[in-house]
């Protein structure tokens, strides 16, 4: 528990700076190097590296939680926060030597895509890869590159005595590949999550592993499913966006004239309501991800297998998680009127950012449609291969 606070502690000393860089980070659409100073200084990148090298390797319910923090003072910083944080889980299926070598400096941040949309092909002592990813979120002050990619031989996908398609996730310096200028969006600017490309690159061997390589530590952190560990951070987001626009707006609804009605907003029944709303929206969604999640992490802890239904559910309360705080952030919206639609208002890039968030596919409304099938006995639950 002293961790948690401590690393909390540090996450809430950091949310002035973020509040003064935000717009700036939002106009160069990037991270500002002040706010990544302070994540260096305080080693929020380092909550899921291994402690062998040099790492803080945290519980996740207390990493989520310093996510939802930083997510709340701006967006974008704590999108950031959560792929250089949860990234660091790789270094436990790396080698320790190679795992030092990426992650071993303290200004280490690892970005990327792990959809295997890359091609390798073997070649005497490593790989040789091409390919261009999308989404490289935090990029711009990342100093290693990861890339899904599918193995080929004699140019078509390789395949395993079973007929699954082989994969690999190759880890390269930044400087080593082409950072191409592509994210111009409304919201989660300050990401900076543009695409990213190289051709011809030789890999070494032991720079790559296989998607579902298993840990070389026996730690409870290190058996949690991967991408759980990253889908239920990046749910963490959408939270503290949230729990910004209602905050932003009751303040605001305290000082607010309206010209189109008698009364001020505090007084009348429709906004009274629509705070009520997503409070319940936003506390119920938060206590059923920190629950499942909870939940889940004892379990990995006791060594128990995480059952079909269990993983369901933490899979659901993730794109729930999304669903209701776009659902609070809207209310706050609408309830604001007129004041909200300017880029100034901090309602404005509350929702910008949240519905920009929704899209991505591990919150995406389609999993209430896996989940379902799952529920209904169709199909088992097929784990998601990339952002």
């Amino acid at each position: 528990m002293a961790c948690e606070m401590s690393l909390l502690e540090k996450a809430e000393k950091i949310t002035p700076l973020i509040h003064e860089a935000r717009d700036a980070s939002e106009r160069e659409r990037r991270m500002s190097s002040s706010v990544l100073t302070a994540f260096h200084d305080a080693k929020l990148f380092r909550m899921m590296i291994p402690q062998d090298v040099g790492g803080l390797q945290v519980d996740p319910i207390t990493s989520t939680r310093v996510v939802e923090t930083i997510a709340a003072a701006d967006g974008a910083a704590g999108w950031c926060l959560m792929i250089g944080m949860t990234y660091g889980m790789w270094g436990s299926r790396l080698h320790q030597d190679v795992a030092r070598s990426i992650y071993g400096t303290s200004e280490a941040v690892v970005a990327g895509a792990v959809r295997p949309v890359g091609r390798v092909r073997k070649v005497d002592g490593g790989f040789i890869a091409d390919g261009r990813w999308s989404f490289g979120s935090g990029i711009s002050h990342s100093t290693w590159l990861l890339g899904g990619c599918t193995v080929y031989e004699s140019d078509a996908p390789k395949k395993s005595e079973t007929g699954e398609v082989e994969t690999r996730l190759i880890f390269f310096p930044t400087r080593e590949g082409e950072i191409i200028d592509t994210w111009d969006t409304g919201g989660l600017r300050g990401t900076g999550s543009h695409d990213y490309a190289v051709k011809e690159l030789f890999v070494p061997a032991e720079r790559t592993i296989p998607f579902h390589a298993p840990s070389r530590l026996d730690d409870p952190l290190y058996r949690m499913p991967q991408l759980a560990l990253l889908d239920t951070a990046m749910a963490a987001v959408p939270l503290g966006i949230a729990r910004t626009a209602i905050d932003t707006f009751v303040d605001l609804a305290g000082t607010k004239k309206s010209h189109a009605f008698a009364s001020a907003p505090t007084q009348r029944s429709t906004i009274q309501a629509d705070v009520g709303r997503a409070e319940a929206i936003l506390q119920a969604a938060r206590a059923w991800l920190y629950g499942s999640l909870e939940e889940t992490w004892n379990d990995v802890q006791k060594g128990r297998e995480i059952s079909m239904r269990q993983a369901t559910m933490l899979r659901l309360s993730r794109a729930n998680a999304l669903t209701a705080s776009t659902q609070a952030v809207d209310l706050m919206y609408s309830a604001a009127a007129g004041t909200a639609i300017y880029s100034k208002s901090p309602l404005d890039r509350c929702f910008r950012d949240v519905h920009v968030a929704a899209q991505h596919v591990a919150l995406h409304p389609s999993n209430y449609e896996t989940c379902g099938r799952i529920l209904l006995g169709v199909e088992g639950l097929p784990e998601r291969r990339g952002p």
